[in-house]
Formats: structure tokens, sequence, C-alpha cells
């Protein structure tokens, strides 16, 4: 099963962690010194925020999935629909090791369809294919100049 996932760079976390947990009900699943992630089961969705240095606003969006498989058939379907995407492959982001693939859509706005394997330590370890000066601050998007995504 899929699930929506939405990345917020937000300029106070604490004040935002507030905020958004009582707009859900609940507190966040994972809090680190600059992100925190609510993975809801109503409405479906991986909510996560962070203060990085970026611009406040929407950083990122996706499609998590659960399978192998299911991250198999987006990729399929991206290629069906001649989208231009970037597989990043195996990578550490966002305190998880995933499988990625990074699109961009008309308007800029990056769009990820991944897999998580495992939980991770850093919030980026180094391990992206991407040199790390084409990551933006915020999180691990490629940027709209890198391959792939533009």
């Amino acid at each position: 099963m899929k699930r929506m996932h939405i990345h917020v760079a937000v300029d106070n976390l604490g004040n935002s962690i507030a905020f958004y947990s009582g707009m859900f009900g609940t507190p966040p699943s994972v809090v680190k010194s600059d992100y925190a992630k609510w993975m809801l089961d109503d409405p479906r969705v991986n909510f996560a925020i962070s203060a990085r240095g970026a611009k406040p606003g929407v950083d990122h969006l996706g499609i998590q999935v659960e399978e192998a498989g299911e991250l198999d058939a987006m990729r399929r379907q991206f290629a069906d629909a001649k989208l231009t995407t970037f597989s990043e492959g195996e990578t550490t982001c966002c305190y998880a090791q995933s499988d990625k693939t990074w699109l961009r859509d008309p308007s800029g706005i990056a769009w990820e369809a991944y897999q998580t394997m495992a939980e991770a330590s850093l919030f980026n370890g180094g391990q992206s294919s991407l040199p790390q000066a084409q990551l933006p601050v915020a999180c691990c998007a490629p940027t709209a100049q890198s391959q792939g995504c533009h």
C-alpha cells in the first residue's frame, strides 16, 4: 500500500512540532534536533518537517511504498509516461535508508517515489550518488540543475 509523503521546511522546529502535534492529535514518531516525522494512518501520510536552513514551505512531495515491487511498478509507470526521472538507488536521507527515484513536476516541485528499508542515525549519510554541493540544505532532493531533474 502506498502512503503520501509531504516534507515541509520550517523556521522553528519546536513551535512546528507543537502545532502539528496538536493538528494531528499525536506527537511525532521520530524527533531529531533538526527533524520530526509523523507516520499517520488517518490520513495515511508520512508528514515530515525539518529546520535545516531552507526557505520555509513545501520542501518536496513523495509517494512511499512498502514493497520493492511497488517501487518497480512506479518506475515502469514513469517510464511509460516518458517522465524524466533520476533513480538515486539506495541512499541515506532524512534519517532513513531508502531506495529512491526523483522527478520534478512542470513547476519544478520535487517528487520522490521511494521504499524505506531501515532507520539511519544521520539525516544525510553522504551515501547519495549526487555530489554534496548539488544537495539542497533541507533534504536530499536533487536540484533542478542536476541530472534527470528538470
